[in-house]
């Protein structure tokens, strides 16, 4: 296929190729490969920290709904419960209907009320619930009730490189601690 230059009115005339050069040497190639090494070197920590900071980020949000139910339960004079679902990996919000014919606990429809599943790479591993012992499968419920009481509860979430992050939710101030580490029940599953 030959390249025409189409300027020159009614007159054809071929195009010069230039010539470029065949390709990187191996100076330049040396150069761009220990630059993203350098980059890698630096930026590696950060996205492993990553999943950490997400892992805080969650146990954040899970202290966050815990607080707001014991507060909730205090002021409406009500029983809330804060149920975990171990088996898809989340936990959800449920209210006493005590004016039903038969008491029982209906989900929540107020902003604690929506169902909340952990991101991938991140679930709950157990949940110790006073009265009830670890649960480890299943589902489990603490309970926060009008006289300013909560369940003495600790909840363990874990992520995939083994960090573990627990939460301790204290019965008589409903404040929730979150320790990173492994914190275990006291007296053979009972907390103090």
């Amino acid at each position: 296929m030959r390249i025409v230059d189409k300027s020159m009115r009614g007159r054809w005339r071929p195009l010069r190729y230039r010539r470029f050069g065949r390709g990187f040497t191996l100076l330049e190639l040396a150069v761009v490969l220990f630059l993203i090494g350098l980059v890698m070197t630096i930026a590696m920590p950060y996205f492993g920290s990553m999943q950490t900071s997400q892992m805080r980020s969650e146990a954040r949000r899970l202290a966050s709904r815990a607080n707001y139910l014991y507060e909730e339960a205090g002021a409406q004079k009500v029983i809330l419960r804060l149920t975990f679902d171990l088996a898809n990996n989340g936990y959800f919000a449920s209210r006493l209907d005590p004016f039903a014919a038969k008491p029982a606990f209906r989900p929540e429809n107020g902003p604690a009320g929506v169902r909340v599943v952990m991101p991938a790479g991140i679930w709950i591993r157990d949940v110790t619930v006073e009265g009830v012992g670890t649960v480890q499968r299943g589902m489990v419920s603490a309970q926060f009730y009008p006289g300013g009481y909560a369940d003495a509860t600790l909840i363990h979430l874990a992520d995939t490189k083994g960090e573990v992050f627990t939460l301790a939710i204290d019965p008589f101030s409903g404040h929730v601690s979150i320790m990173r580490g492994d914190v275990r029940p006291s007296n053979g599953g009972t907390l103090q």
